[in-house]
């Protein structure tokens, strides 16, 4: 494959409009970070609202136990299949223009979400806002890390922008609950329109135009190929739990993915500007970074996936008081982690990332053993929110800046689908494994318990296959048995969700090693480069550079604000 270092004579005829728009966006960068905050607000928390809603909608559409699991996991197969794509479309058409165009179409699909009277329409237009999220997401960081040259800046601008990513999880239910008990089930997408009419006349006031490759061809076939593949693994991730993880279409649609991205590979190393440069995944940091934000999202939506059932079904809180139960997680995640920004800066990446995967890590240990009916949520509960929240808040700015910083300008929106990729299909895992762990420990036992009772077999089926068929199964038991069997159910609901905790704390743990391993010590530089492969062309590239003017685009080395040439390299 050609080599990816910028000639000289390509920096020259670009140095111009770079640097307009350097100056441009330098001069108001503090007021474009809200505008970017903003978008992704509304992308996470659409990815968390419509939970709340579900029995809402089950009662007003008819909507059945396999077309809620749809509503929900549409979004989220659409959203992380297309990241990568919208992240390379955004780096060769524009950026700002990927996300304005993305933040449009979000808000035409939210109305026709809101006006949805059937499932299959519901379905539809969550897969559409899914599509749409996911050329915003990608964008949105590449932008961040454009206006925000200096790493300094740029790690503590991440850390607002993380900050807001944490918020959203937690808000999403509180938000939805609170709109559903006063309007109907389409205001938690109605809500997202004037969220995104400000958010886009905010932006194209304030954001500039940044400069896009225009250098290659646009790799289509990459497009093509990455976003079968990633959809193919995301849709086996997603329905193993039901399938079942041996059942041919799960096994087929493993495979699918891994021939898909492997032909992906083969071929990006061999096209001339393609939609991501697979090099970078021998850069330590790069790799790093992408493999512990997915580990803690794999933490984190496992315990969430947990935790609200446990507060809904075994503690008996509402929907919304479920919701606004999980508020110190936000809070901690709003205040720590622009302070974790900063402590990056002074202490490195590697020692925040690893501290922060093992205190993911010990609030699962300690939700894993303080999950029964008598645990106090003003004790253990809040202690377990609090490590998570504080482990979240040590990786999001951290990872997002290793992966960011180890690639050239004309990667970042490539770069930062990756970046968004890996947390979602982290967090797809997390919801499967753990429910899978869970379901394994729990069906068992409710199926031991229940098959003495003189109970129909069709009840007795459905209990062991979740905490509320269990619940309506003893709804309908004799009065007298009927503590006795809810004793029972939220006996192996505490089994199930301490032997998922577990796991999920030894995944936290084995990911703390690798960030230890993979992620740049205090004081490591941006990006790192190695001559073996292509020392002939980078010394050329280097002596025109040293031509140049001072100060000019082609000269990395004299302009602090800029990323230096970048080259793949493997180091330790």
């Amino acid at each position: 494959m050609p080599d990816l270092a910028v000639s000289a004579s390509h920096s020259a005829s670009q140095s111009s409009s770079h640097s307009a728009s350097q100056s441009s966006s330098q001069e108001r960068r503090w007021w474009i970070l809200p505008v970017l905050c903003l978008s992704v607000f509304l992308v996470v928390v659409d990815n968390t609202i419509v939970n709340v809603a579900l029995p809402t909608l089950n009662r007003h559409l008819g909507a059945s136990i396999s077309s809620l699991q749809w509503i929900v996991d549409i979004y989220s197969l659409a959203f992380a299949g297309l990241l990568l794509a919208g992240g390379g479309i955004g780096d060769r058409l524009g950026r700002k223009g990927t996300m304005q165009v993305g933040l449009a179409f979000f808000g035409l699909f939210s109305l026709a979400a809101a006006a949805a009277h059937t499932t299959g329409s519901l379905i539809a237009a969550r897969a559409l806002m899914g599509v749409a999220a996911a050329f915003v997401f990608p964008a949105s960081l590449a932008i961040l890390t454009s206006v925000f040259p200096d790493p300094s800046e740029r790690q503590k601008a991440l850390g607002i922008w993380g900050a807001t990513s944490g918020i959203a999880v937690a808000f999403g239910p509180i938000v939805g609950g609170a709109l559903l008990e006063h309007f109907w089930y389409g205001s938690i997408f109605l809500v997202n329109v004037p969220i995104v009419i400000i958010t886009l006349i905010a932006g194209q006031m304030l954001i500039p135009r940044l400069p896009r490759v225009t250098a290659h061809p646009f790799d289509v076939r990459g497009v093509v190929i990455s976003t079968m593949g990633v959809t193919a693994l995301v849709l086996a991730i997603i329905q193993g739990p039901q399938w079942g993880w041996a059942a041919p279409a799960t096994l087929a649609c493993f495979a699918a993915a891994v021939v898909l991205l492997t032909v992906f590979t083969l071929l990006e190393l061999r096209t001339e500007g393609p939609l991501l440069d697979v090099r970078v995944f021998k850069i330590p940091r790069f790799t790093g970074g992408a493999l512990s934000i997915s580990v803690a999202f794999f933490c984190l939506f496992g315990f969430i996936f947990l935790i609200t059932q446990y507060f809904q079904f075994v503690k008996g809180y509402s929907t919304l008081s479920a919701g606004v139960h999980t508020l110190p997680f936000a809070v901690v995640a709003a205040i720590f982690t622009p302070i974790a920004a900063v402590v990056a800066l002074k202490v490195g990446t590697r020692l925040v990332v690893t501290v922060g995967l093992l205190l993911m890590g010990a609030g699962l240990v300690v939700a894993a053993f303080n999950s029964s009916e008598d645990t106090t949520y003003w004790g253990p509960l809040i202690l377990a929110m609090v490590l998570l929240a504080l482990g979240l808040s040590s990786i999001t700015a951290p990872t997002a800046e290793a992966v960011m910083g180890s690639v050239a300008d004309d990667q970042r929106g490539a770069a930062a689908g990756v970046n968004n990729t890996t947390r979602e299909l982290g967090g797809t895992l997390g919801v499967a494994v753990f429910g899978s762990i869970f379901a394994s420990s729990y069906g068992p036992k409710i199926i031991s318990a229940f098959r003495p009772l003189p109970i129909p077999a069709g009840p007795k089926a459905e209990a062991h296959q979740s905490v509320a068929a269990g619940l309506a199964v003893v709804g309908h038991a004799p009065r007298a048995v009927q503590p006795a069997l809810e004793s029972t159910i939220f006996t192996a609901f505490h089994s199930g969700l301490e032997v998922a905790c577990i796991a999920g704390a030894g995944v936290a743990v084995l990911g703390a090693l690798a960030a230890f391993k993979l992620l740049p010590g205090r004081g490591a530089p941006e990006v790192e480069v190695a001559f073996e492969a292509q020392a002939a062309s980078t010394t050329a590239a280097a002596a025109a550079a040293s031509a140049a003017p001072a100060g000019s685009a082609g000269s990395a080395g004299s302009d602090p604000d800029r990323y230096p040439e970048y080259v793949p390299y493997v180091s330790a």
